[in-house]
């Protein structure tokens, strides 16, 4: 009879079940399987049994075998192959509970990372818990949710240990290197809840008090040999408490630290916005010998802060390598006055790789002073000046600049200069500077900005550089502005472009006839952004054609809010798929009432 089990799919079944049971007595069997039942077992495996199972490993001699890289029908290979085999199997699991993480994610060990975010998951629901003004307890004994256990494979008579939060820290800690932490988890409980952690990173929210930070300290100090990463957001707190903080990240004994990256955002710890920075915040900063990436984003930073902290940047030991200081409005002026010599001193400016100065309020004045000491960053790859009115002659200062990358001086290609009151003069200035320089920009934003549809002839030539990602979304386009580059990219050789936003342009029809003929001329095409064009539904008909015809190496097309309603969308298009995903994405979809770009 068909479908009919097995007699040995009947066996792996009921062995799958019974290494759910707490008892151990199913392992030294289990482990006498030849491999190809061990294999066949391992996918039928909830995670409480392939954890079982993979703790036993070395009590019982995997395969009856003392050498564990010996295996009677494997040969000296099968440990490693073994090895791989749990891998995919914890990948698998992984994917069944967070199937729309799993495609982001570039992870060598699934275990790890399994039960990392399953201990995360605990944490965030016992911290909606803990957070009541009803709860009064240990934050430790707080119940797990049938939901979570169920996705372990929980059986509530063989695993009753399982049922409160403090056993799955103290099961589960050892596998956790990275964890967020809301402020309820800012008491000297959650010592003893992680002891058995690894902590690499830390990243706390909400903190506001002294007894907080105190707990928090303590934290940190049990977790100082392993701690390469701090972050803090929504923070509130003083000047003495920032001291606090950094204080606790010195080695025993050492006036130094082995912080890597360290990041406060939309935070405060100035005690008035006069205040200067705490001392202990700036002996932080001077003395981290591995600092690598510092962000100070949306702190309400003014000028004299951004003196004081690039003055400590100059003299301080570490090679930073990414400084974030945006969102910070407040902050224009603040690279004026710094003399030639504290500028070609400065260590981290000869290790700086990416600088993001995004809404800071610059003006064109800001971009000279920062076109100066950019000469003294000679690794600086990423810049982001978008959200600042810097105009057309903020942008002409960089040109010189630019053009040194082509001459090897500098290696910058990626460049954010979106919403920054640039006009088409300006843009086209700009573009054609890069084009007779053959500079080798590999990522240009230019979005946001009213351009119009002058700005098409140059932009079309500038796609047939080596440009690699770019974003001209919210330029103000229209019909015309794509006819412009349908016309020249139909003559253009195949373009080098992997990623385009062209969303926002209200290019109806035409930019749907561009998008076609873009699909067949950039051959590495990965991603595209053609959200809110104003396209008609005949405009379907042409992109589906384009996709059939020529679909290359293009895994994400997002259409959304365009002129069509949800059953005309529900087209051919959406059966197009990248791998498990759809090719296609409608999400936002709007009715012919709804605001486009600008409208209000």
């Amino acid at each position: 009879m068909d479908g009919t089990p097995s007699l040995i799919h009947l066996c792996v079944e009921s062995a799958a079940k019974g290494l759910l049971l707490r008892d151990d007595y199913l392992l030294p069997q289990v482990f006498d399987l030849p491999s190809e039942l061990f294999d066949s077992l391992l996918p039928r495996l909830q995670p409480l049994a392939l954890q079982k199972l993979f703790d036993g490993l070395h009590k019982y001699r995997p395969y009856g075998h003392e050498d564990d890289d010996y295996d009677g029908s494997l040969g000296t290979g099968s440990k490693r192959k073994r090895n791989e085999n749990f891998n995919l199997a914890w990948k698998s699991l992984f994917q069944l509970r967070w199937p729309d993480l799993v495609g982001e994610m570039k992870v060598d060990d699934w275990q790890q990372t399994y039960w990392e975010l399953h201990l995360q998951n605990c944490l965030d629901e016992a911290a909606e818990k803990a957070v009541l003004p009803s709860f009064n307890g240990r934050i430790g004994h707080i119940t797990i949710s049938d939901a979570i256990l169920k996705c372990i494979g929980f059986d509530g008579q063989a695993h009753s240990y399982l049922l409160q939060l403090d056993q799955h820290c103290w099961q589960f800690g050892l596998y956790v290197r990275s964890l967020r932490l809301q402020n309820v988890f800012c008491v000297g409980e959650t010592r003893d809840l992680l002891r058995s952690c690894r902590l690499e990173s830390l990243n706390f929210s909400w903190i506001r008090s002294k007894e907080q930070v105190d707990a928090l300290c303590e934290l940190i100090k049990q977790h100082h040999d392993t701690l390469r990463s701090l972050k803090f957001n929504h923070c509130k707190l003083t000047s003495s408490l920032i001291d606090s903080i950094c204080g606790s990240l010195h080695m025993p004994r050492l006036q130094s630290h082995r912080i890597r990256s360290f990041s406060i955002t939309a935070s405060i710890f100035l005690d008035n916005p006069k205040a200067s920075f705490p001392v202990g915040f700036l002996s932080f900063i001077v003395s981290g010998r591995y600092l690598d990436s510092l962000n100070l984003c949306d702190m309400r930073l003014d000028w004299n802060h951004g003196k004081v902290l690039f003055s400590s940047l100059l003299e301080a030991a570490s090679d930073v390598a990414v400084l974030d200081l945006s969102d910070n409005n407040q902050i224009s002026g603040w690279l004026s006055n710094f003399d030639v010599a504290s500028l070609n001193s400065g260590k981290c400016l000869q290790s700086l790789r990416v600088l993001n100065l995004r809404g800071n309020n610059l003006r064109k004045e800001d971009i000279y002073d920062l076109s100066q000491a950019m000469i003294y960053m000679p690794t600086l790859q990423k810049l982001d000046l978008s959200d600042n009115p810097i105009g057309d002659d903020g942008i002409r200062y960089l040109i010189p600049l630019l053009i040194k990358a082509s001459e090897g001086v500098t290696p910058l290609d990626e460049l954010n200069l979106g919403n920054c009151d640039l006009s088409s003069c300006g843009v086209v200035e700009f573009l054609k500077n890069l084009i007779s320089s053959k500079v080798p920009l590999k990522a240009l934003c230019i979005s946001d900005n009213s351009l119009g549809s002058q700005i098409a002839p140059t932009l079309a030539e500038f796609l047939s550089t080596t440009i690699e990602i770019l974003d001209f979304g919210g330029v103000g386009l229209g019909p015309s502005g794509f006819d412009e580059l349908l016309r020249i990219t139909s003559a253009s050789p195949k373009l080098t472009v992997v990623k385009i936003d062209m969303s926002k342009n209200r290019g109806g029809l035409q930019s749907a006839k561009f998008l076609s003929k873009l699909i067949e001329v950039a051959p590495c095409l990965v991603n595209v952004n053609a959200a809110y064009n104003l396209m008609p539904p005949e405009s379907l008909a042409v992109i589906h054609s384009a996709l059939k015809d020529v679909r290359g190496n293009l895994k994400l097309l997002n259409l959304a809010g365009n002129n069509w309603e949800e059953k005309t969308a529900n087209s051919a298009l959406l059966d197009l798929q990248y791998g498990e995903h759809p090719l296609v994405v409608f999400d936002g979809m709007a009715g012919l009432d709804a605001p486009y770009d600008d409208d209000p």
